[in-house]
């Protein structure tokens, strides 16, 4: 709806300077206040069938009761509205409801600075800042716990019935727990659909992993919905290959190349890391497993002196290495690219450095969530190699490819 010229030169005829618009008295504010105040009384007239001062309201049964005060607060700072009622109380305004302390999109603001890493003591600060407005730590709380309905919902939500690649990941932060401050791991499922986008199938919290925490995980993952995962990527998990086994039988799984490496490189310099980083390229890119270990005696004999214990640990995790040169190239790429799960770890370790310690799971799972939110709105693409890679899962595991697909 256009507004008219006039109204326009007659709004701005006093106008001097960007506070006579902007500032706290300004023609914006008024204006918001003015228009939304005209909005409400609207509302009650359709709501009493009858306008202001019309005698046909006299004999309806109800009708205007003055005013009630309600502040606000939002971009604009806080504001002061008067409210319209009814005699009978049945009044229910839509633009401003009962009980709304804050104008639209003032929360979403919160809940933005929270999945960023910034601490309440943060955000207080900046919509001071920005809008003039003193914001408790309390209504922060509040904003922030209404998060975690969503986060329960997320959690349980129905998931495919198949997925190619599952990757299972851990961090660790730390969370406050009986008045101590612990390290515990955060787990996270990171699943390659069938048309090839990712997706976080969900995060658990837990102090100690093992074969009954991760078997929990994957029935939880099976009420879900998931009949099948062809393959699943992780890194050394206790008690996870008898876990997933016990619950998706067909399941290969198959150690980390990309920590594996990461694992490596901790024991080498920085001066001899490309050369390192190379050899290691010739293991995991060999073409079949018997070339990778003639590769990895090769490594051996040229850096089992100076770092021995990259060898040890390729050796000792060798059974759950050597799945990986069954696969095709197409399928490899998906499974050794770093950029499924270590750009996500990559965001979510800056946030959990910026606040230190959480004072619950909780706080811990809402803050989580958020920045998982925030980093899948990124995820428009499947991955490069994903078309190659499926006619290959298509002859891999023919006998349980969903005929969907064809």
């Amino acid at each position: 709806m256009a507004i008219k010229q006039e109204l326009i030169d007659e709004l701005l005829s006093d106008y001097k300077n960007p506070e006579d618009l902007l500032g706290e008295g300004g023609i914006f504010k008024e204006l918001k206040k003015a228009l939304l105040e005209r909005a409400l009384s609207a509302e009650l007239s359709d709501h009493l069938g009858y306008e202001k001062g019309d005698p046909k309201g006299k004999k309806t049964g109800n009708s205007r009761n003055g005013h009630g005060s309600k502040r606000l607060t939002g971009e604009d700072g806080e504001m002061e509205i008067a409210v319209p009622r009814d005699r009978d109380s049945s009044f229910e305004p839509k633009i401003i409801k009962k009980g709304q302390r804050r104008f639209d999109g003032f929360d979403d603001k919160i809940i933005s600075m929270y999945a960023r890493g910034m601490s309440v003591r943060e955000i207080r600060g900046h919509l001071e800042e920005l809008y003039g407005v003193e914001v408790s730590p309390d209504l922060i709380s509040r904003v922030t716990d209404e998060v975690m309905d969503e986060v329960r919902e997320w959690q349980s939500r129905p998931l495919d019935e198949v997925y190619p690649i599952i990757i299972f990941d851990a961090l660790r932060v730390k969370i406050r727990d009986e008045g101590t401050v612990r390290n515990k791991a955060v787990y996270l499922a990171l699943g390659f659909t069938m048309e090839g986008h990712k997706e976080v199938l969900g995060l658990w919290i837990e102090q100690t992993e093992g074969a009954k925490f991760w078997l929990r995980v994957m029935n939880e993952i099976k009420n879900r919905g998931v009949n099948d995962v062809f393959i699943a990527v992780v890194d050394g998990l206790k008690g996870f290959p008898e876990a997933i086994n016990a619950v998706f039988p067909e399941t290969s799984v198959q150690t980390c190349i990309v920590h594996m490496i990461r694992h490596s490189l901790n024991y080498v310099p920085w001066n001899d890391r490309k050369k390192v980083a190379a050899d290691l390229k010739e293991i995991y890119r060999a073409e079949t497993s018997d070339a990778a270990a003639l590769r990895l005696d090769d490594f051996e004999e040229k850096w089992g002196k100076k770092y021995p214990p990259i060898g040890q640990s390729w050796r000792r995790n060798w059974e759950q290495v050597i799945p990986f040169f069954a696969y095709p190239e197409p399928v490899r790429k998906i499974i050794y690219t770093t950029n499924a799960i270590e750009s996500l770890n990559m965001s979510l370790r800056k946030i959990i450095k910026n606040r230190g310690h959480f004072p619950s799971d909780d706080a811990a799972t809402k803050l989580l969530y958020l920045a998982l939110r925030n980093a899948a709105k990124k995820w428009t693409l499947p991955a490069r190699t994903w078309k190659q890679a499926l006619n290959q899962f298509a002859v891999l595991f023919q006998h349980r490819f969903p005929s969907s697909i064809y």
